[in-house]
């Protein structure tokens, strides 16, 4: 059984919309609300929830409509955010589609690791590339810090609530489950 095309619209939508509350909603933390990327749940998320046409749509829109309604992030953020949250959203659901491990959790990790490793990688190109058009530079100790050692915690975070919240939807019957005969993230003895 698979999701409708109004549900993942549906989703997709709810995902977009989280896009422009979470951040909002995070900014009660002050600044360590950046370093935890509350954009890039619902991105991943829906990725991996509705497939990589919504993950990616999602992944633009989302940025954008928030950028426009609260100024967060700001447009010169859009630049190199929209293309990383696109990528996330795309390769998740992409990678997910193609992985069949038999473990709906490992299916999970699977598409997430590598889709934020890439996404990543595109944001730091885009980046790299705008900051060396308009003089500027940036190196790869620019990029490791701010992609990677900066944002830390909100890798952690990611890799802990994403695949929580997609077995959760899975759980509750708002998504089907990847191996309807066992219970979501556990294993059928054969």
């Amino acid at each position: 059984m698979s999701l409708s095309s109004v549900k993942k619209m549906t989703l997709c939508a709810i995902c977009v919309a989280l896009c422009c509350v979470l951040p909002t909603a995070f900014h009660v933390l002050g600044p360590a609300a950046s370093v935890l990327s509350p954009m890039h749940i619902p991105v991943l998320l829906c990725g991996l929830v509705c497939g990589w046409p919504y993950g990616a749509f999602c992944g633009v829109a989302g940025p954008l409509l928030s950028s426009v309604i609260t100024s967060m992030p700001p447009a010169a953020a859009l630049v190199h955010m929209v293309p990383e949250l696109c990528v996330y959203g795309l390769a998740c659901g992409l990678i997910l589609s193609l992985v069949r491990t038999g473990r709906t959790i490992t299916d999970l990790y699977c598409a997430l690791v590598p889709a934020m490793l890439l996404g990543r990688v595109v944001g730091g190109v885009v980046r790299t590339l705008f900051l060396l058009g308009n003089g500027q530079s940036y190196t790869l100790a620019m990029w490791a810090g701010a992609y990677l050692a900066e944002a830390l915690p909100g890798i952690v975070l990611h890799l802990i609530l994403v695949p929580a919240l997609a077995l959760a939807l899975s759980k509750a019957g708002l998504v089907p489950s990847r191996y309807p005969q066992q219970t979501p993230g556990k294993t059928t003895a054969a």
